[in-house]
């Protein structure tokens, strides 16, 4: 539901370039929901088997940010209308916003680790191009409803590991370190 609510808060319409920063437990989601309002989806993220993952799931485009410069890559494809912030480094983020074109909307989702320092914006450029940026967090009973409608439709795919309980501690060590494809799901 997250994720389907930072798209709807970005008032994504069909045709509008999405940047989706970060393919993990959130991201696999957000760029199924783009696709679904049909945007054209740009898949960023540091592991070439997230974008893998992210292009089985209909990302146009992936750039690897190990790699690539993605606030160039996306700028050669026209830039970005929306960019969904979902990797949780301050980095992330700023490469997010740089990504946006003209009248651009920042979607701030991820919440970094405290102490990781704030994100910086450029005054001028924030104002001269019409960026929003937009702040979303979970969403309403509403849109819960519309996720497991779109779920129950085959419209989504929800990507999981199974984990024992007692396997706990390796499994947040999986995740600190990307080593999970997208969501982990422990069985009791």
């Amino acid at each position: 539901m997250t994720t389907y609510k930072a798209i709807k808060v970005a008032d994504v319409v069909p045709g509008e370039r999405v940047a989706v920063f970060g393919i993990g437990g959130l991201g696999h989601l957000a760029v199924q929901y783009a696709r679904l309002v049909g945007a054209e989806v740009i898949a960023v993220d540091l592991t070439e088997e997230k974008l893998e993952l992210a292009r089985e799931l209909g990302a146009d485009h992936t750039v690897n940010a190990a790699t690539t410069d993605p606030v160039q890559a996306i700028a050669d494809l026209g830039g970005a209308d929306v960019a969904v912030a979902l990797a949780v480094t301050p980095k992330a983020f700023e490469q997010a916003f740089a990504a946006l074109r003209r009248g651009g909307r920042l979607v701030c989702v991820a919440l970094p680790p405290e102490g990781d320092g704030p994100m910086h914006l450029p005054i001028f450029e924030t104002v001269l191009k019409g960026i929003s940026v937009i702040g979303s967090i979970v969403g309403t009973r509403q849109d819960l409803a519309e996720v497991f409608r779109l779920h129950a439709l085959g419209r989504t795919r929800v990507i999981a590991e199974s984990r024992r309980l007692d396997q706990v501690n390796e499994a947040i060590d999986d995740v600190l370190n990307a080593r999970t494809a997208a969501r982990l799901v422990f069985d009791f």
